[in-house]
């Protein structure tokens, strides 16, 4: 039987939806909207939204999201859908962010088109929260390029599925921007300080790699999807069947369609890789992670000199401004996430770097003139004062109104994806368990799921003491 509206997980019990019309007033199309650059589609109890820009790669714009945003609306009230599939035409992108020339145009004529920018933000990040706390079940292929505003699309979601051709980042450093679409909620909660290097960076992670680290909670070849999709449409579920049951499901559907992991492709970041971004990006200052990098030595010495060459291309700003995010975003819920990062946003669109960046490394193609002009130029005892200014939240300015008031402080779905290394700590800490033993402990529990091995063995040789068949214990 269909999935009825009234039957909600906890997670929404409290939420209170905008009317529909309301949103239709909020998000009405506008002069200029491109009639088709997304795609609905039903069949059975399936709906689908397909970003439909493939020449941009299906970067995200206002159109888009007016489009989106009341469509879910709908579909969260709907008896008739069961399962929300999200996913990009061509095969190139899923989507590879937002519309930044067009922001960055806005800004160069002033405050008013900075006010552009901000409302193009305001819907953005209505629409992601919507996404992160939706009442059924919504899944992203995350197949191409998956940067940028295509996260916030996808990473939120209880379903995750990387493809051989997927490419994850969060590249906002790059432009002179800071990690958004509620990169504050899920960076700073991967493992160790893996979230803090991508954020800070903008480094890639391709194909399995996506898998493994936690970020898509699937790998799939991306000939399965369209046969996934139909299968996804036959699913039926009884009235009294709680979301848990419904994720699961799900979950046994899509497991359905694994080929196996690409042999050529380890894990990337693990072992000595591993515990340098750790050791390194761990740090609180700027200025202590640069001189932690120019410290490595060893097998791990190329990427420091590499990743300090990486970090002196970035916006001296926004990697300042990044870092701070990085340590207090993990405190925050997912609504307040999204409410403090349009208020940073704002602030970016008024700054230099923001515009500057877009205009010199994507449209005028020449090196970016940051201000100020080096990491270097931001002493340590400067840094707080300017990142303060991005996070302080002005009593004149009102605050972003979101579309439902839905909250959590952690994912509330179960986890669908391998282990993480809180999960790996917490079964050695039981004690009286051999690596082996815990491995396959994790395999059994996850049903036999792909790359659950491979992960929880990384995770076990790097962070446990003794061998193999000797009792695994924590190192701290």
């Amino acid at each position: 039987m269909p999935l009825r509206a009234k039957l909600q997980s906890p997670l929404q019990q409290s939420q209170r939806p905008m009317s529909t019309q309301a949103a239709y007033d909020r998000f009405k199309p506008r002069d200029g909207d491109e009639p088709e650059d997304v795609l609905f589609n039903s069949l059975y109890g399936l709906r689908s939204i397909e970003l439909n820009r493939p020449k941009k790669l299906n970067a995200l714009n206002g159109s888009m999201i007016r489009k989106i945003a009341p469509r879910m609306l709908e579909w969260s009230k709907s008896d008739m859908a069961n399962v929300i599939v999200m996913k990009g035409a061509g095969d190139k992108a899923f989507c590879a962010g937002g519309d930044v020339a067009q922001l960055a145009q806005w800004n160069k004529s002033g405050p008013k088109g900075q006010t552009k920018s901000k409302d193009y933000f305001a819907q953005e990040y209505q629409l992601d929260h919507l996404i992160a706390t939706f009442n059924k079940p919504y899944i992203a292929f995350m197949d191409g390029i998956t940067m940028g505003g295509g996260v916030g699309l996808s990473v939120h979601a209880p379903f995750r599925v990387a493809t051989e051709r997927t490419v994850f980042a969060m590249p906002e450093t790059t432009i002179g921007f800071f990690p958004d679409v509620g990169a504050s909620f899920f960076l700073p909660r991967m493992p160790g300080y893996v979230g803090t290097y991508l954020a800070l960076t903008s480094s890639r992670l391709a194909g399995a790699n996506v898998f493994y680290a936690g970020i898509a909670t699937h790998y799939l070849h991306s000939t399965s999807l369209p046969r996934l999709e139909s299968r996804l449409a036959e699913l039926r579920f009884h009235d009294y069947d709680e979301m848990d049951t419904r994720l699961a499901a799900i979950n046994a559907t899509i497991e359905e369609f694994t080929t196996g992991l690409p042999h050529d492709e380890p894990i990337l970041l693990a072992g000595e890789l591993r515990r340098a971004i750790d050791r390194c990006f761990s740090h609180d200052s700027v200025d202590q992670i640069l001189r932690a990098l120019e410290a490595e030595k060893g097998a791990t010495r190329k990427w420091a000199e590499e990743t300090l060459a990486t970090l002196h291309k970035r916006s001296p700003t926004a990697v300042h401004v990044t870092l701070r995010q990085m340590r207090i975003g993990a405190k925050w819920n997912i609504h307040d996430t999204f409410v403090r990062e349009h208020a940073v946003a704002s602030k970016f669109m008024a700054s230099h770097d923001f515009t500057e960046g877009v205009s010199a490394l994507l449209m005028e193609k020449r090196p970016a003139a940051w201000q100020p002009a080096s990491l270097e130029d931001i002493t340590p005892e400067q840094s707080p004062k300017l990142t303060e200014d991005f996070f302080i939240v002005s009593k004149d300015e009102p605050k972003l109104k979101l579309l439902t008031d839905a909250n959590y402080d952690e994912y509330p779905y179960p986890q669908m994806g391998v282990p993480t290394e809180h999960d790996v700590e917490k079964k050695v800490m039981l004690g009286k368990l051999t690596r082996a033993q815990v491995v396959d402990a994790f395999v059994t529990e996850r049903n036999q799921k792909q790359g659950v091995r491979e992960v929880v063995d990384e995770i076990l040789a790097r962070k446990t003491t003794g061998g193999a068949n000797s009792v695994a214990k924590w190192r701290y």
